[in-house]
């Protein structure tokens, strides 16, 4: 009955990562409708996009005392419909104040919702006793090429925000609730186990190392998903057509990635895996940086999909093995950064932009990620023994 239990729950927080990605795409790929709608100046517009992620960033810090009280199951099933009623809430409305709203809302409920997904998967993990945590984010970039597409649609019928976004609500809100019926979570790390992590509580010095792996991760993905479009066709020189294929290109080959990653880090491990894909993303970063022509960036947008894809999903795993008796805690912790990278690379790239050249801009984040390889010793921790196949753990019910 266990292992049954344990199937139905990753199957179920496989589409709550769904969910999730389809969300998110199709907010972020309609800005410029959104910013048309309500009429959002260009120097107002940076004040909106940064306060979601700040606001995600307070949702998930609240999310480790709530997840104390209720467990990670329950945030995640009354998170996901939240944030999907306030992405139609930013369709619905016609004025600033409830634009700002919508989003203050989804900004809060998306940081809890990442918190409680990325908790889940970890316990998943541990009770599976084998990597699997790649599978549930290989979920969420199908949920954003998914979404991606849907916005396309949208974008290309010319159709309002309303009449796009409720359709994709009406189908996927039924969809969270129903899966969230088989939430698994929970499991009992081996006391030993425990006693080694230094018992129940996160030291922050320990942490550290994957914060800011997560950090530099993000400040990478946000580099792609806010300049690759931008820098293939003032800087290379590319057709506005070629212009949309770089992040079509990494959003694709994160999904291969990430479908491929698990295999990888139970056989190689996950030390190795993810020394690996910071040596191709900053090799990524590199050919983005000298490339002489369009293709040829295309080509390094499309290596940093690969070598990104693996880094965020096994920096959640890390941080689970590194504190077994205070996973969902540390888990929480770590989440903030993954909103302070996504502040900080696009003004980042922008600022170094605008100052020197953009090629040289590229360089920045290589550094950072390459960066990765020197803190990979903190995914191969003696207490990953579980990730390997053996010494599987007893695990309960707390959903």
């Amino acid at each position: 009955m266990t292992d049954a239990r344990l199937r139905r729950g990753r199957g179920s927080l496989a589409v709550g990562f769904f969910v999730q990605g389809v969300t998110f795409a199709l907010l972020v790929t309609r800005i410029p409708a959104i910013q048309d709608r309500y009429g959002i100046s260009d120097a107002l517009l940076p004040l909106f996009l940064a306060a979601v992620p700040i606001l995600a960033g307070v949702g998930s810090v609240a999310t480790e005392k709530l997840v104390a009280r209720v467990g990670p199951a329950r945030v995640l099933r009354w998170a996901q419909p939240v944030v999907l009623l306030a992405l139609l809430g930013v369709g619905a409305g016609s004025r600033m104040w409830q634009v700002a709203v919508a989003l203050g809302v989804f900004g809060l409920a998306v940081g809890a919702l990442d918190a409680a997904m990325n908790m889940l998967g970890v316990s998943l993990q541990r009770a599976y006793g084998r990597s699997i945590m790649l599978g549930f984010h290989a979920a969420y970039s199908l949920g954003g090429i998914a979404g991606a597409s849907l916005a396309w649609v949208g974008a290309r019928g010319d159709l309002p925000l309303f009449v796009s976004y409720l359709p994709v609500v009406a189908v996927l809100l039924p969809v969270a609730l129903l899966g969230s019926r088989w939430y698994f979570a929970g499991t009992q790390p081996p006391a030993n186990e425990a006693d080694e992590a230094g018992g129940t509580g996160v030291r922050f010095r320990l942490l550290l190392p994957l914060c800011l792996v997560m950090t530099f991760a993000y400040i990478g993905d946000s580099t792609v998903s806010n300049w690759s479009a931008k820098y293939l066709q003032d800087v290379l020189g590319g057709s506005e057509e070629l212009a949309t294929v770089p992040y079509n290109a990494y959003m694709v080959t994160t999904l291969l990635g990430r479908t491929l990653g698990d295999f990888g880090a139970r056989r190689l491990g996950a030390e190795t895996v993810v020394r690996a894909g910071a040596v191709l993303a900053a090799l990524g970063f590199a050919v983005v940086a000298v490339a002489p022509a369009a293709w040829v960036g295309v080509a390094g947008f499309t290596m940093l999909g690969f070598g990104l894809s693996v880094i965020v999903p096994q920096t959640f795993a890390a941080a689970g093995r590194l504190f077994p008796g205070a996973s969902d805690t540390a888990v929480a912790r770590l989440n903030v950064f993954n909103y302070v990278g996504f502040l900080i690379g696009s003004p980042l790239v922008g600022a170094l932009g605008d100052a020197w050249s953009y090629r040289g801009a590229m360089l920045v984040p290589m550094v950072l990620v390459l960066v990765t390889v020197a803190y990979a010793t903190s995914f191969g921790s003696r207490r990953a023994r579980y990730g390997d196949g053996h010494e599987r753990p007893r695990t309960v019910d707390v959903g």
